[in-house]
């Protein structure tokens, strides 16, 4: 086999119907669209449009609502902390924060609004963290660990008043 010698299998690529031409290709005169009415018109968009019975986007109950303000933070969880230690891509002996967490892979590339830790797994390693969040409990296994845990988010600023 060469390369100029590789093709996709049979049918794995399907080229598009083109419609309105002609009577033989089986989609010519009205191009699939039946006859006359708003929908064989161009231009035409009644999604959700129910004939004039009121729709279902209508009929239900409106609930909830979105703070716009709420703060959207990404959670790590200590066990994950701990293992990334463990693997030698964390330095215990240095102050944790977001980029640390980011370069190790250990939280998405995407930092929304700052970390919050989460008490999930065990922590062994004497740790300081300067994150935006923390559990309750996540704060007891780090202090009980001999580390500490710096909030820098809302929380904090509540704190201090």
């Amino acid at each position: 086999m060469k390369l100029n010698e590789l093709r996709d299998n049979p049918g794995a690529r399907k080229e598009r119907t083109r419609v309105g031409r002609g009577i033989g290709s089986g989609k010519g005169k009205t191009g699939g669209r039946g006859v006359k009415g708003q929908t064989s018109r161009t231009g035409v968009s009644i999604n959700g449009f129910e004939g004039g019975q009121m729709p279902l986007h209508r009929r239900l109950p409106k609930r909830g609502f979105r703070n716009i303000f709420a703060k959207e933070y990404t959670v790590v969880n200590l066990g994950l902390i701990q293992k990334a230690i463990d693997a030698g891509k964390l330095d215990a002996g240095q102050t944790i924060d977001a980029e640390a967490l980011r370069n190790a892979g250990v939280c998405g590339k995407i930092m929304k609004d700052g970390v919050r830790l989460l008490g999930k797994g065990a922590i062994t390693s004497k740790v300081s963290f300067t994150v935006a969040g923390a559990s309750k409990s996540a704060v007891e296994a780090v202090e009980k660990a001999g580390g500490s845990v710096t909030l820098t988010g809302p929380a904090a600023a509540e704190a201090a008043e």
